[in-house]
């Protein structure tokens, strides 16, 4: 029986691993076949982020809490059993005589228990923990925004190191050719070794470059990839569109923004609430100074081994303990009792209670306007960045096109000789830093421009900037 027990065991538990092999496998085989756009990385990392998962807890505990002070309305209803021993003196009690003797006695109660006021403290709690609960999932909906915003930082940053990867890829390959063109230029006499010697030191700066950008845009896939909760080394693709922008995108007015942004941000929400929610604690200890009616009923009954059926001992039942289901019936007893609290003086707690409750409520409103002025200030800081960085790369713009033309014309001179290989050189530095400043001011002013769109509560997208061809 235990070689058999054994097997199965030994079976089911290769059967599991390999399920759990092939589940990988195929995990894994969707993750890398699939095109990730921006919504599905944002999707993804919302269903698998940890933060945003434990934040669902704290939601599931304000739903416990909120269920508790409703339920705490009901009637409480409570019971005990006891049964004890005795030996030694004790009263007899069919003569009431002390004797010494062995006793056994069961006691057995139902009780119940009913506020009926208490400075309507129970309905303040139950608001407040309603409250509460809308806190929590605001709470997680602010964490939720904080990984959506993460998530298309990490998704622009990639696409912005693929072009300069693509741009030192360029410089690297125009290199090569002009080392082939120099080189046969020295062969033919035209021109001096040095300035071979200039442009193959070149080339292996630019091939620096290249491996540099390529490094770059690994760690910009591997940060996408722990915000997506991703092992890294995982086959992973994303969406490439094609951005731009041949005007400045429309950007509202900034008070409409803010207005918009008031109403959409969970941390505004938050603050709202939890401002509410200490005013409903200040109402609350203020109602620990009212008096406090509750109502309460009993059952109860017992049993002794020195109840007898008779009193009289000339009787045949005085020797006879009285059966155990008829002291359950004969010795019944209810109580019903309504009792009335009132508070006079407690070592000054509850003037203590209520003092911290009031400075609990202004804080929380202060918080409020804390936060209603840090988001003013973020949207005003987050519009003007935009403004200044379309600026900037329109006025990048223009200098790329003027250093383009510039290159190509001390390309085409030092094409045939007219210029050294320094020059070429610090000309084609020249645009290769004016191409990289122009992509790091688009993808710049793409995500200033996104965190507007942000605040007015639109979803994070990029399809409103691409280019369909």
């Amino acid at each position: 029986m235990n070689r058999f027990t054994n097997t199965n065991e030994n079976t089911f538990g290769r059967i599991a691993v390999l399920i759990s092999m092939i589940l990988l496998i195929v995990s894994g085989s969707i993750i890398a076949q699939k095109t990730w756009t921006l919504e599905d990385c944002i999707n993804y990392a919302l269903d698998n982020n940890i933060r945003i998962k434990q934040t669902y807890l704290n939601v599931e505990t304000g739903a416990i809490n909120e269920l508790e002070s409703k339920l705490d309305f009901l009637p409480s209803v409570n019971s005990s059993l006891s049964h004890s021993y005795g030996w030694g003196r004790s009263v007899d009690m069919a003569t009431y005589n002390y004797v010494n003797q062995e006793t056994q006695q069961s006691y057995f109660n139902i009780s119940s228990d009913l506020t009926l006021f208490n400075g309507l403290q129970k309905l303040n709690t139950l608001k407040q923990r309603r409250l509460d609960y809308l806190v929590s999932k605001y709470n997680s909906d602010k964490i939720k925004n904080d990984v959506s915003l993460a998530v298309a930082g990490a998704y622009l940053q990639i696409l912005f190191s693929r072009e300069l990867v693509n741009n030192a890829q360029q410089q690297f390959e125009i290199t090569n050719l002009q080392i082939d063109r120099t080189n046969k230029l020295v062969a033919a006499g035209t021109l001096a070794k040095g300035s071979l010697l200039e442009i193959q030191a070149q080339g292996a700066n630019e091939e620096v470059n290249l491996v540099q950008a390529k490094n770059q845009l690994n760690l910009a896939y591997l940060d996408l990839l722990q915000l997506l909760e991703i092992e890294a080394g995982t086959d992973f693709e994303i969406d490439i569109p094609n951005l731009g922008f041949t005007q400045q995108p429309e950007i509202l007015p900034i008070q409409y923004i803010y207005t918009a942004a008031l109403g959409a941000m969970p941390e505004i929400k938050s603050a709202e609430l939890s401002f509410e929610s200490y005013g409903k604690a200040l109402a609350i200890a203020k109602g620990s100074r009212s008096p406090s009616l509750a109502l309460s009923l009993g059952l109860g009954t017992n049993y002794s081994d020195q109840i007898r059926v008779s009193n009289n001992p000339l009787d045949p039942g005085f020797k006879e303990t009285k059966p155990f289901s008829n002291q359950l019936s004969d010795n019944q007893n209810t109580t019903l009792s309504f009792r009335l609290n009132i508070p006079i003086f407690n070592s000054w707690q509850i003037n203590s209670y209520v003092g911290r409750s009031k400075v609990n409520y202004l804080n929380a409103d202060y918080n409020l306007q804390l936060s209603r002025n840090t988001l003013r200030k973020n949207v005003e800081t987050s519009y003007a960045d935009a403004l200044a960085a379309y600026s900037s790369y329109s006025a990048r713009e223009k200098s790329l096109s003027s250093l383009e033309e510039s290159f190509n014309y001390t390309q085409q001179k030092f094409n045939v000789g007219m210029v050294n290989a320094i020059d070429f050189n610090v000309a084609k530095n020249q645009l290769n830093k004016a191409k990289s400043d122009l992509l790091s001011a688009k993808y710049d002013f793409i995500f200033k421009y996104k965190i507007l769109d942000f605040y007015l509560g639109k979803t994070l997208s990029l399809k409103d900037l691409q280019i369909v061809e």
